[in-house]
Order: structure tokens, then sequence, then C-alpha cells
């Protein structure tokens, strides 16, 4: 990298590395966020016990529950935790899978770096591997009907087996499968979408068993209504108005002043304050609803019409769960009482309930007719067991939505990627030219799934990845893997271990392009000033280097 020129500093704070070191750099950060997570991988994987920021314990196995908390400088390394974020918010499952394999496409592609291979050739090889992976994924995936419950529920199962709550059997499978296909909505032509953020709400409830936890047809919120004494707190079929505005005094926008001539204006402002409300409730009243629910205030005028009338109301709720609401009872959140019409009145709802649970209360909105948002109401002994039930069940629910968006299925315990493996290893013989290489190194980093599998199992690793290359030696058995829990080399139909096809083709996207993108980095620029400690020397003048001094490795002095 000689100049002809001299080249002008002008700041001191520059740094640079660049070249092979990079390279060499990146990899081995990769490789040890790869490290980190690769025992959590596996059904008889390992917890990690993390603390966090403010001081809290967590115990879990989940790839990016643990990269969320980890804080490492190096760039490359920061690149991988984004990706076990990226693979959770597209599909909410693989987040281990995506950083092992990542890590291994980086490693294997170390060697030709060293050997002075061009960056640009090693990704062009990854991206064919890429094609060619997705290519056999197509070939060997299995479709599977959404309507077939014990199907599903043995995907769900052999998604989630890997995680703590394996050890109870079918129950974190069911309550996603019925969430998922409660708030699921049909968009025609066989597509079904499934919203888990919007919703579907967990609510955790410390006590009880975790066998007490179950899918409420309906709504759940931790609310009272606002008189507990003069309010009904269970009504049967109830019409239910939401509301999106205050039944309260309306205030001024800004500092609003008011002058009074008489003692009696006082008066009269008063009664037009009341006469305000009044009018609002009898708006409200008009509809005879059972049970008012708005997303502000309540005043205390509006009570008394609302309690006088025999009508519950629940105020200050958040957004999200309004919106719930509507979606389970069938009414329309309005915005101003005076537009309400009959259509808006909610009447899917069953029953309306307050129960205390514990030392809170919690307003039920249950048995509705056709929901299209549910709560899943999750029991546990501690607020630790509740939060890795919570994280798992997201996980099961995110398989099962993948299910109902792509209805294949791929096989599980190592099986997809030696299949992958082995496929593109006879591939790479009709590779031309020096990708050749690279596109063999691509086909075996994809046996770094099954590799870890085993190691996980505490089996012998050389002799069982080996016994697997030989079943998938020409491209047969497919269906072929490691059981994890086992570590017996089985038919993955037989075992109903599976994977969703959206997951599995997610990983390898992001895992290679992921790759691709690190290889391609040459220099890493850090333009932060460090900050001089007080009583030091004066910064030093911008410095002129010579063009003899430019040709060394470390062009800019730090």
């Amino acid at each position: 990298m000689a100049m002809n020129a001299s080249v002008l500093v002008l700041k001191d704070s520059l740094k640079r590395e660049s070249g092979a070191k990079v390279h060499q750099a990146n990899t081995q950060a990769a490789k040890a966020v790869a490290d980190i997570i690769r025992t959590t991988l596996g059904p008889r994987s390992m917890l990690k016990m993390l603390l966090d920021a403010s001081g809290g314990i967590v115990v879990t196995n989940d790839g990016n529950a643990i990269l969320r908390e980890i804080d490492i400088a190096h760039p490359a390394a920061k690149s991988m935790i984004e990706l076990s974020r990226t693979q959770d918010e597209e599909v909410g499952d693989g987040t281990t899978s995506v950083i092992v394999l990542a890590g291994e496409m980086l490693h294997v592609a170390q060697a030709f770096i060293d050997k002075n291979y061009h960056p640009t050739v090693i990704c062009l090889a990854y991206t064919k591997a890429l094609d060619d992976a997705i290519a056999v994924l197509d070939k060997i995936a299995m479709p599977v009907d959404v309507n077939d419950r014990v199907a599903m529920l043995g995907l769900v199962k052999s998604s989630i087996g890997t995680k703590f709550t394996g050890q109870f059997g079918d129950l974190i499978a069911d309550l996603a499968i019925d969430a998922t296909t409660t708030a699921g909505v049909d968009l025609g032509q066989g597509m079904r979408e499934v919203d888990i953020k919007k919703y579907i709400k967990v609510e955790k409830v410390p006590g009880g068993q975790l066998e007490d936890s179950r899918v409420l047809k309906g709504v759940m919120i931790n609310k009272d209504v606002v008189a507990p004494g003069k309010m009904s707190r269970k009504i049967v079929n109830p019409r239910i108005i939401l509301l999106d505005s205050p039944i309260e005094y309306k205030k001024g926008e800004n500092q609003t002043n008011a002058e009074l001539m008489k003692e009696e204006d006082w008066q009269v402002l008063l009664e037009m304050e009341e006469e305000y409300i009044k009018n609002l409730c009898a708006q409200i009243l008009k509809f005879k609803p059972d049970l008012v629910i708005t997303e502000k205030g309540l005043s205390d005028l509006a009570i008394h019409y609302l309690s006088k009338a025999g009508v519950s109301a629940i105020r200050r709720l958040r957004k999200t769960d309004n919106n719930r609401i509507a979606k389970a009872c069938g009414a329309v959140i309005v915005n101003r009482p005076e537009e309400l019409q009959e259509s808006d009145v909610g009447t899917g709802a069953g029953l309306f309930e307050v129960k205390k649970i514990g030392d809170e209360f919690f307003a039920f909105i249950v048995d509705c007719k056709d929901p299209k948002a549910c709560t899943v109401l999750l029991r546990g002994a501690s607020k630790d067991v509740l939060n890795e039930v919570e994280r798992n069940l997201q996980d099961a629910m995110s398989v099962a939505r993948n299910i109902l968006k792509n209805p294949k299925l791929l096989p599980g315990g190592g099986a997809t990627e030696l299949t992958v493996s082995a496929t593109l290893k006879q591939k790479s013989s009709s590779v031309e030219g020096v990708e050749k290489w690279p596109y063999e190194a691509a086909a075996l980093a994809f046996e770094a799934i099954p590799r870890t599998l085993a190691q996980n199992c505490g089996l012998n690793v050389i002799r069982t990845m080996t016994q697997l290359q030989g079943k998938h030696a020409n491209g047969e058995n497919a269906w072929v893997g490691l059981d994890g829990r086992s570590g017996d080399i089985v038919d993955m139909k037989e075992r109903k271990v599976w994977d969703s096809y959206s997951v599995k083709a997610q990983t390898f996207k992001t895992a290679i392009e992921a790759a691709c993108m690190l290889l391609r980095i040459d220099d890493i620029v850090s333009g932060i000033k460090k900050k001089q400690a007080p009583g030091a020397s004066a910064p030093k003048q911008p410095q002129i280097e010579t063009e003899g001094d430019a040709d060394n490795e470390q062009m800019i002095p730090e």
C-alpha cells in the first residue's frame, strides 16, 4: 500500500487496523461469541446464569436472552450479537444455531485469508453454497396439515424440547398452539397471519403450579372496577363500550384564567361542568352498556352516574390492552361519546368478572364467541421460573406461527445440516476455478450444528460424526440425525424431531450473509478521541509523514 505523496495526519486520535490482521481479529471475535453460547444448543444443553444491569439474576439457555445481556466492545462481536436479535424478531427460534453457524463460516474462511485468497472470491463461493443449500431444503421439506393437532404438537414440542420447559411435556406446546390458533386471522388463499406481539398477551402471576397455566378465550387485565362497593364485579353476557376519551371536566389546553364578577357565577361554572359530565354519561347510557372501559380518566361525578345506572367502569387502561379487548369481544374503540353507535358495542364476551389472585385484582373478559385476541395466564413458583417459561412460550408461539404461515417441515437433530453438507460436498467437484475450495469449506461448516449437538450430549464426537457422515454420504437418508436426549442415530420421522422450514431457511440466510459481510471488512477505523488526563501535556501538533514512513504496515501512528 505504498503512497506517492506524503500523508497529512490531522488527528492523532485516529487509529487504524487493516489487512489480514482485521480478518483474523473479526474471526476470533465471532468465534468467541459462538463459543459463549455453543453449550446451550440441544436438549441436553447447559444453562447460563446472567447478572443483568439492575443486579437481577437471569437463568436461561435461550441464545438471544444470553447475548442481550453481554457487553462486548469489539464491533464484529457486536454485529454477531445483532444476528441473534434479527433471528428472534424474524422467526423467533434458531437464535443459537445462527450464531454457531456464522462463527463456523468465518472460522473455515480464515485458512483461505491466510493463503491470500481475496474475500470477494470467498463470498461468491458462500453465496453459491447458500443458493444450493436452500434448494436442498426445498427438496427434502415435508408438507404438514396445520389442522392436524398431533402433528403440530409434535413439531412445537421438538422445537422447545431443548428449553427449560421441555421437562413439563406437552404443556407449553399446548398453550402455544391454542394461543396462535385463537389469534390467527385468515387472509384468504390459504394464508394466515398471527400477530403475537399485538394480540397475544402473556400475564405472569407468581404462585400456584405451572400446570395451572391456561389460555383464556378472551382478555385478562390487571385492573379492578373504579368503585368496588357500588359496581358489579361479575356480569354475564356484558354489553361493553370501549372509549379513548376522558369522562371528566374538560381542562384548558394552556393556563386558563376565568374572571368571575359575582359570587353566583362560581355556582354557574360548577353547574356547567356537572351538566357537561351528565350529558357525556347520558350519551353512553343511551346504549344500555353493562361495562364501560376508557383509556383516560373518569371523574367522581361520572362514576356516580354510571354506578347509579348499574354500569361497571374501568379507567386508565393501556392502549394495547384496549385493542385486545376490542378484538376479543367485537367492540369498536370510540374517540367521542357523542359518536357512539349500536354497532360499536361489544356483545361477544360471555362473562366479565373481577378476581383476586395473590394481592392483586384482575379483570377477566372471557368466554368470548370468536375472539381474535387472547391472554395466556402463566402460574409458577417464582419470578425467575416464570420469566424463563415466558421466553420458552414466546419461542413456541413463534414456531406455531411459522407453521401456520409456511406449513413445511424439515428434520431436526442436525439431519438437515448433514444432508446439506453432503450434497454441497458432491456439488463442489463441479464448481470451477478458485471458488471450489471455499465452497467445499462452506459445506464442512454446516457440520458444526450436529457436531455441537454431539458434544452437548456427551458423546464421542469423532465416532458419532463419522457414523452420521457415512449415513448421509451420497445424499441418502436425509431424515437420519442425532437424538439429543438418548444420543442415538435414528430417523427423525420416527422420533418426531422436526424443525420449521422458515426457521432453517432464515438461519442459513442470516448466518452466511453475515459471514460474507464480516469477511468484506478490511479496515476498522476508530475516530473516537481519547480523554486526556488532567495535567497532561498539550496535544501534539499535526504531523507530516514522509514517503518512506508510509510504506510501513501501520501508516497512521497512534
